[in-house]
């Protein structure tokens, strides 16, 4: 044992002394050091028995190692350390009037009639008379006040209330209520004599009260004084400020906060804070019922859960929606795709999509309109006598380049053939439509433009020395790309070249055209960056390692999918290549298509599969569609999307994989 060979003084003992003692262990140690407090100090050592737990066989046990001196109030280690720095900064017999004049006076207001009647002597509790406070009584040391206070007992004080007046001189109010009555008397004279002292003077004379407390007054100073330095500076704000201040925060920190209070609730779904966030996300679209939030200065009592009728944000709910078709994209279960049968064995050789129509163009000769939602065939274009390998959709107008060098401008509602467009002398094999105007490029080396209303062809372009392989018009300038390794910039109304963009060294497959960028893919595997209006070509894209067969370019972002199974991401305006989508995850075979949004690029290949990337990072992310038949024959030949749906052409060209398309829905369902 600890204690033995030396006496234990229970008016000193600490509880690590004590917890060795035979039958009291750590827990009736501190009880007894609580008592003691309490208590002011034993005049015994059979007072212990007053103890809750200690009884008289545990003090006869102990009796032999224990002793008692008198009874004196013991400095906490608070008051030691305030003399120890007050003397040394100011001497301590400057404060020796001042504190006995303190000490005076503070008997007035706090004097107590305190009794310890025999019930709780027995019980070992303190019984205060009704109507006066407790007398003062030494203050545990900090480590005790984190334990169970045992001897004292829980009276009701008062309680603290605590009152935001948001917008009231722009500071929250604390508010004591009490249940005494009357103020104790002499309390106004302590407290006059009180403020003409100095700071040293006021902290010490605090940390005398404080010392001379019992815990459950120590806890109500604490819940007085905690809410004054809790304010709501949010709510405290008028409304544009408190608007402009969450507006540096993310859109998932906007959600966790409207969980606070009412207050911030309605603040952080403001309509115009998450149409920031809807712009900053690039979120173009315009919710389906907007409410204007109030430009004018409010007054923040309307922010107050009492006045304020909480109108949930509808750009808000457009953020949400988004924000789950983007994870539905990335990371949710793919649901099973609608399956849409119809050109028998044939290719797929051209595929639209908007809206819920989806037109696909096989050479087979016919055109068939299906529903995405639905997955049904709504009609059957028949008209052709050859193989269609060129089509464009807008609206209910459907134009479609033939094999029988003819196009053929159809009503995708009726399905009926509007008109007939001869002139072409070969297969017509690319096409670009602008609002009624459309502009195809045939075989034959020239460029015809049609107005589809009324089937008439307005101009012919004339310049080429071989196939026009891709077209480009955006409703002011057409730019070609042919067989001649050359890139032409025509001024449609005046049929006249305006560019020939030399520097390729082979056949130029795909084009790009954005009103003042042209990018041009060849089968010299380079990929070149041109200025429309000067001609001038400002990068060469070097990279790829063969045909670069499609291309997509949108805010001088380029991402081009080459044969030789990679796809690459530029910024046309340096020249630099971004990312390249490959590794061991990349496609086993030519890249045949490829869309992009400002999120991910999705691609797909021979290889019979379709991929999604991160557009900003390379990061692969998953197959969308794999063809159990990829690999063996099995081909995705195009794919189209829009933000919620995808639509896969497939089949094979040695029978492996039967022709048809997939439409895969990534929309939010409730």
């Amino acid at each position: 044992m600890a204690g033995r060979g030396r006496c234990i003084d229970i008016n000193k003992a600490t509880p690590q002394e004590l917890e060795h003692l035979n039958g009291v262990g750590r827990t009736k140690a501190e009880s007894i050091c609580e008592y003691r407090d309490a208590l002011g100090g034993f005049s015994d050592i059979f007072d212990l028995q007053q103890v809750p737990g200690i009884g008289p066989c545990v003090v006869e046990s102990n009796k032999n190692e224990l002793l008692c001196s008198a009874a004196r109030r013991n400095l906490t280690t608070r008051e030691t350390r305030s003399s120890s720095c007050s003397s040394k900064k100011r001497g301590r017999a400057d404060f020796k009037p001042r504190r006995e004049l303190f000490r005076k006076m503070i008997k007035v207001p706090f004097k107590a009639n305190t009794k310890l009647s025999r019930k709780h002597k027995l019980a070992g509790k303190l019984e205060p008379t009704e109507g006066t406070p407790s007398p003062p009584k030494k203050l545990c040391t900090a480590n005790q006040l984190s334990r169970t206070v045992r001897v004292l007992p829980l009276r009701n004080y008062g309680r603290i209330k605590t009152d935001l007046n948001v917008g009231q001189s722009g500071e929250g109010r604390c508010r004591r209520t009490s249940l005494c009555s009357q103020p104790p008397a002499g309390l106004k004279d302590w407290l006059h004599v009180f403020q003409q002292w100095g700071t040293e003077e006021k902290r010490y004379a605090l940390e005398e009260i404080i010392d001379t407390c019992e815990p459950t007054l120590v806890r109500h100073m604490m819940g007085t004084i905690e809410p004054r330095f809790q304010r709501d500076f949010i709510s405290l704000l008028p409304r544009e400020l408190a608007l402009y201040v969450l507006s540096f925060l993310g859109p998932k920190d906007l959600l966790q906060a409207t969980q606070t209070c009412k207050c911030w609730q309605i603040l952080c779904d403001d309509n115009l804070l998450w149409k920031q966030k809807c712009k900053e996300a690039r979120i173009d679209d315009e919710p389906a019922c907007v409410i204007k939030s109030p430009r004018k200065r409010t007054n923040n009592k309307e922010l107050s859960p009492q006045t304020s009728k909480h109108v949930p944000s509808p750009f808000k709910k457009l953020f949400m929606i988004k924000q789950k078709i983007y994870w539905n994209w990335r990371c949710g279960e793919i649901r099973p795709s609608k399956i849409l049968k119809g050109h028998d064995d044939h290719v797929i050789t051209c595929l639209q999509f908007s809206g819920s129509r989806v037109v696909s163009g096989s050479d087979d000769g016919t055109l068939k309109v299906w529903s995405a939602t639905t997955g049904k065939c709504l009609r059957t274009l028949v008209g052709h006598t050859g193989g269609v390998w060129s089509s464009q959709l807008s609206g209910n107008i459907i134009v479609s380049g033939s094999t029988d060098r003819t196009l053929k401008v159809w009503n995708a509602d009726t399905g009926y053939c509007i008109h007939t467009l001869y002139g072409h002398t070969s297969t017509v094999r690319c096409m670009d439509m602008s609002g009624s105007v459309v502009v195809s490029g045939s075989r034959d080396g020239t460029l015809r433009v049609w107005d589809t209303e009324s089937g008439n062809c307005l101009h012919v372009l004339v310049g080429h020395l071989a196939a026009v392989r891709c077209v480009k018009y955006n409703g002011r300038r057409v730019v070609s790309g042919a067989y001649d390794f050359l890139v032409k910039v025509w001024d449609p109304e005046t049929e006249q070249c305006i560019h020939t963009l030399q520097g390729h060294t082979n056949r130029v497959y795909s084009l790009q055209f954005d009103g003042v960028y042209i990018v041009s893919g060849s089968l010299d595997t380079s990929i070149r960056v041109w200025h429309s209006e000067t001609g001038q070509c400002l990068h060469t894209l070097v990279g790829h390692q063969s045909l670069t067969s499609g291309m997509e370019l949108r805010n001088n972002t380029l991402v081009s999918g080459n044969a030789d199974s990679t796809v690459k991401i530029w910024d046309i305006t340096t020249g630099q290549c971004l990312q390249t989508l490959a590794g061991s995850n990349k496609h086993q075979s030519a890249v045949t298509c490829l869309q992009f949004s400002s999120k991910f690029v999705i691609t797909s290949s021979d290889d019979g599969t379709v991929k999604i990337w991160d557009l900003h990072t390379g990061e692969f992310i998953r197959d969308l569609v794999k063809l159990e038949s990829g690999g063996s024959g099995g081909v995705v030949w195009r794919v189209k999307c829009d933000e919620k749906k995808l639509v896969c052409a497939v089949g094979s060209r040695n029978g492996t994989e039967e022709t048809k398309l997939l439409v895969l829905d990534f929309d939010v369902h409730d």
